[in-house]
């Protein structure tokens, strides 16, 4: 079973910046496109960007487009998110998942997605 763990949330000022990680077990991580997908209180879950199982295509969501940079590094099978100029909005917990079959697409939606972490409470203050 793939094994994923997030880190690197917290409180943080608005306009500040935050760097999350992922961590991913099993020895197949360069196989997969990954993505970050975040969820606040009494909100479905939403996408925030993926990246392909390379490296070279990343997509994001418009509300992060610009602030986001989603990143990975498949030597140490990791994935990771810097978030710059955060705001309020982007309060939530951030989960970072492993899409079901292998592809070489950056992946939106959520049914793309098989394996889950636990998630990172990100939270902005003004």
């Amino acid at each position: 079973q793939v094994q994923l763990v997030e880190s690197g949330g917290g409180l943080v000022q608005a306009g500040g910046s935050l760097r999350l990680s992922c961590a991913a077990s099993g020895r197949t991580f360069s196989t997969y496109a990954m993505g970050w997908f975040r969820q606040a209180p009494g909100k479905e879950r939403e996408f925030v960007a993926a990246i392909s199982r390379g490296g070279s295509m990343k997509d994001y969501g418009d509300s992060v487009k610009g602030r986001f940079t989603i990143s990975r590094d498949n030597a140490k099978n990791t994935l990771y998110l810097q978030m710059n100029s955060l705001n309020a909005e982007d309060t939530a917990v951030y989960y970072c998942a492993r899409e079901a079959r292998a592809s070489y697409d950056t992946p939106r939606r959520r049914e793309s997605y098989a394996f889950w972490g636990q998630g990172t409470q990100v939270t902005v203050s003004s």
